[in-house]
């Protein structure tokens, strides 16, 4: 038995980047770092705002979890932080357990995170079906929409239903309170971040916009008397520096228990965890493909692992790989995880010395950074493509797009990947073939080459059934209402499986209770082309003791020739 060895799942990248280090990298990985911290700073504040937490939040887990990701993970160029995609999920769970439900779940989605890359986990995530992917990738993207348009229009509501219909209706009744002056902040930040990247690609929209709009609320507020525009220092305590690290205190509700509440939190962690998972590996797939490098996804999962275990600790948020502040590191330069660092670096010198300087910033001009943050996560270009692809997948991204939507993402993606997998095995099934042979099979119709092969004649009292493709439950019962067609009692069947990559067990006991059927009806059965895999399987169930070890034949040849000598 093979011993574990933690250097197979965890040898962060930044060990091997160390080793041939020169001045001429360390240049680039400083500039890259302190762009990718710059644009940084907009988002971590408006992510950790839209969650539901606070801007000092936001900046905390974007610096600790940025440089514990880039420390100890797998990708050279991952850059870490919070995330539009979690949003959705950390609002639900402070509704319903408060910020210290936050930190427990974070907490057990880091333990699951760092399981997952022990027990090498990272391939199997890549096999979540796609059109799951961009059903709660815009599903999630429609749903912070919803969540900006209260502060986008200034509309002044305190409580905002959670419920998306809820949420919709109460900003319809609420829209006579439109806040005009608020609206034009928004308007002009979403101008000015479309606009922007008109003029120069390399300057950060978001700041930009931050920037502008901010100087302009401001200069109104003081020379024009306009105060009805909310800023952030109206609604949240302003970010002074990184919080003294304190133990997670779990509330219980009365009538709850410890493990009643633990058992609550799972599924929200367990999501966080499998979303972060994807959304990290993801992004480290497509920086590999563009610095052409290899990341190593259990290490991957590791290092996140470790980040979101630490951050509750600071009163974090769950954080993961981010592909766009990622693919910003690499346009300007970044190749190793120095670069990872010095972002986190530049948000800590950000937090520490210009704290107070948020709190000027409006939230409608938040409200339409992240506008655009949904609107670039939304994929629709990727949809709408979909509508081409098999109805099947359309099925899948539009069940786990709504469900996100209305319900919530643990929903949208345990339903999703059920769907998927019917389907998948609907198609498998349907792309199974059962043939019946009475007199003759010719090994020219076989064959993509003309092999030029006589017919190979089946004698009298025959009847060969070939099944391409696996032999599983999807497919066990047709081939028995095919055998139970055939009126004509013959003596001897054979069933060719030389196309049988494997036979599970429901295809196992359909097999069993045919040979039975069939020896009750002085039937012998005669297996023909039998794969290793799967002789290793019907051996295991003793089939060679049931039909004989003469009626396992290796090929059609022999399976006639044998058929022939028990007719005789």
């Amino acid at each position: 038995m093979k011993k574990f060895s933690l250097k197979e799942v965890f040898a962060p990248k930044i060990i091997s980047s160390l080793r041939k280090y020169n001045k001429q990298t360390l240049a680039k990985d400083l500039m890259a770092g302190i762009i990718v911290g710059i644009v940084a700073i907009p988002l971590a504040i408006a992510f950790g705002i839209a969650s539901g937490v606070g801007p000092t939040e936001g900046l905390v887990t974007a610096i600790i979890a940025g440089f514990l990701i880039s420390l100890l993970g797998g990708s050279k160029v991952q850059i870490g932080g919070p995330t539009g995609a979690f949003i959705v999920i950390i609002y639900g769970i402070i509704q319903q357990y408060g910020l210290s439900g936050l930190a427990i779940a974070t907490l057990m989605a880091g333990v699951i995170l760092i399981v997952m890359g022990i027990f090498k986990l990272g391939n199997v995530i890549k096999f979540v079906p796609y059109p799951v992917i961009v059903g709660f990738t815009a599903g999630i993207a429609l749903t912070i929409f919803s969540t900006q348009m209260n502060d986008l229009f200034g509309l002044g509501i305190r409580s905002v239903p959670a419920n998306f219909i809820d949420k919709w209706i109460c900003y319809a009744q609420n829209a006579t309170h439109i806040n005009w002056w608020a609206l034009s902040m928004g308007v002009l930040s979403l101008l000015i971040i479309i606009l922007t990247p008109k003029v120069s690609k390399k300057i950060p929209s978001s700041l930009v916009a931050i920037v502008i709009v901010t100087a302009v609320a401001w200069a109104l507020k003081q020379f024009g008397g306009v105060n009805s525009i909310q800023t952030i220092g109206d609604l949240y305590e302003l970010p002074t520096g990184i919080p003294v690290p304190r133990l997670p205190e779990l509330k219980i509700a009365e009538g709850e228990t410890f493990f009643s509440t633990i058992s609550g939190l799972f599924p929200a962690a367990f999501t966080i965890a499998i979303l972060g998972a994807i959304e990290s590996l993801l992004s480290a797939m497509v920086a590999d493909g563009v610095i052409g490098d290899r990341h190593n996804s259990n290490t991957e999962l590791i290092g996140q692992g470790i980040a979101n275990m630490v951050v509750p600790f600071f009163g974090g948020i769950p954080a993961t790989g981010a592909i766009a502040r990622t693919m910003t590191n690499i346009n300007n330069g970044g190749r190793t995880p120095v670069a990872g660092i010095v972002h986190a670096v530049v948000l800590l010198l950000v937090l520490l010395f210009l704290g107070k300087l948020v709190g000027y910033i409006p939230m409608s001009c938040l409200a339409g950074v992240l506008i655009v943050v949904a609107y670039n996560m939304s994929g629709w270009r990727t949809i709408v493509g979909l509508f081409k692809n098999p109805k099947p997948d359309l099925a899948v991204m539009l069940v786990t797009f709504v469900l996100t939507v209305i319900f919530d993402l643990t929903v949208a993606i345990e339903i999703g990947l059920l769907l998927a997998i019917v389907l998948f095995v609907k198609r498998t099934n349907e792309s199974t073939t059962i043939k019946v042979f009475h007199n003759e099979i010719d090994p020219n119709n076989e064959s993509d080459i003309a092999l030029h092969e006589e017919k190979l004649t089946i004698p009298e009292g025959v009847e060969v059934y070939e099944i391409d493709g696996p032999y599983f439950f999807g497919i066990a019962n047709r081939f028995d209402d095919i055998m139970q067609a055939v009126r004509e009692h013959p003596k001897v069947r054979v069933i060719r499986m030389r196309k049988v990559p494997f036979i599970d067990s429901t295809g196992l006991h359909n097999l069993t209770t045919l040979c039975e059927r069939s020896h009750r009806e002085n039937i012998e059965v005669v297996l023909s082309g039998v794969k290793p895999e799967v002789q290793a399987t019907l051996l295991k169930a003793k089939f060679d003791q049931m039909l004989g070890a003469d009626n396992i034949c290796p090929n059609i040849h022999a399976a006639l020739k044998r058929a022939q000598e028990i007719i005789q």
